[in-house]
């Protein structure tokens, strides 16, 4: 015979379950929006599903943690369609970690879901904002998850094998530059010690050898995938018509920015390159000067140095660009710079345009009035 006890805590305990479920189908039904975040790392994923209702308010409905892998892969796909809810659409927001991401990545995109990729200074800032302080990777999911459901993202989309080759081979040689230039610095110093070893400098200059007779391979190896894309080479050619941009500078801005797939406009370009201008000002105590913000795309930046500089003395309006803004602030770096960052759009709208570069089209030269750098005072 069931006790009174029993009998109680049996009514409280179906009452319960009534009211959750009652509650979680309230939730469904005043869904407005759904996505899938997804902290990534190097054995696992830690997903979470989360629901965005009408009230602006975000309810976790799902957590789960799985392998990194295939197996982990259509475990999470299944996982995805038992929770996620049919009548709405579904974004799986992604943080880029290292190349952890990227598997998991396109093998969602070859399945036909809708994936972005986040940066993680992105979310680390959105997380600021909120009244979270203990940060896991389970934590993180939530977070991700919360993001997508707040902003509006662009899907991510699958680069050019073509851009990612070049990608991969100008990043390559940039890093044997910066290898040669540090074996010809160690060189110089064994030189001209007091008690040198021969055949130290001898090892080191074989190791320069070395490296500039790979230089030289990759660079083969870009001409040839050039040379394989006829409107790849045309196009290229046509950017490298502007004075001081050569062939391994176009190439690097091409495959940093996907064929500038992604790119709307040339302030975003401007943005990602990290030549937007930033400033911090506030009553009368806090007025720091403005300056470019560095957060962005360092291979474009450092491709655009020398370039500008061969620019300012064979481009007439590059160099009347850089001597107006030399008068008004005597500083170098800031002008060249400036010519840097109005390089970036000239090839930017010379690559859209498909055209060759014009210097009576003044149009190109045309300075916005918030532009980059002029309001370096």
């Amino acid at each position: 015979m069931i006790s009174h006890k029993t009998r109680d805590k049996t009514k409280k305990s179906i009452a319960f379950s009534q009211f959750m479920f009652n509650k979680k189908n309230f939730i469904i039904m005043n869904t407005i929006r759904q996505s899938l975040g997804v902290d990534c790392s190097k054995d696992t994923l830690d997903v979470s599903h989360s629901l965005l209702n009408a009230g602006f308010e975000v309810n976790v409905n799902a957590c789960e943690v799985f392998e990194n892998n295939s197996k982990g892969f259509n475990r999470l796909l299944k996982w995805k369609n038992k929770h996620g809810l049919k009548n709405l659409p579904c974004q799986i927001i992604i943080e880029a970690t290292g190349v952890y991401h990227e598997p998991l990545t396109y093998w969602l995109t070859e399945k036909g879901m809708e994936v972005v990729v986040v940066l993680p200074n992105k979310i680390r800032n959105y997380c600021r904002t909120t009244d979270v302080r203990t940060i896991t990777d389970k934590i993180s999911a939530k977070q991700i998850a919360e993001f997508g459901l707040v902003k509006k993202l662009d899907p991510w989309q699958k680069p050019d094998q073509v851009y990612m080759q070049l990608r991969n081979l100008t990043r390559e040689r940039m890093q044997l530059m910066d290898e040669k230039t540090i074996a010809l610095n160690q060189l110089h110093a064994h030189e001209h010690a007091v008690v040198s070893t021969p055949a130290t400098e001898k090892r080191s200059k074989q190791r320069i050898a070395f490296i500039e007779k790979q230089i030289l391979q990759i660079e083969s190896e870009i001409a040839s995938i050039i040379n394989n894309h006829s409107a790849l080479k045309t196009r290229l050619e046509k950017v490298c018509s502007i004075k001081g941009v050569g062939l391994i500078t176009a190439v690097t801005m091409i495959a940093e920015t996907n064929g500038f797939n992604l790119i709307r406009n040339s302030r975003q370009l401007v943005c990602y390159a990290g030549y937007d201008v930033i400033s911090h000002q506030s009553g009368t105590s806090v007025n720091t000067k403005a300056r470019i913000s560095h957060r962005g795309n360092k291979y474009i930046r450092r491709a655009l140095y020398f370039p500008a500089l061969t620019a300012v003395q064979h481009n007439k309006q590059l160099g009347d660009l850089y001597n107006r803004l030399f008068d008004k602030q005597k500083i170098k770096m800031k002008s060249y710079v400036a010519v840097q960052r109005k390089l970036l759009v000239i090839i930017y709208t010379l690559w859209n345009k498909n055209e060759c570069y014009d210097p009576a089209y003044l149009k190109y030269l045309e300075q916005p009035i918030l532009a980059a750098l002029t309001e370096l005072d």
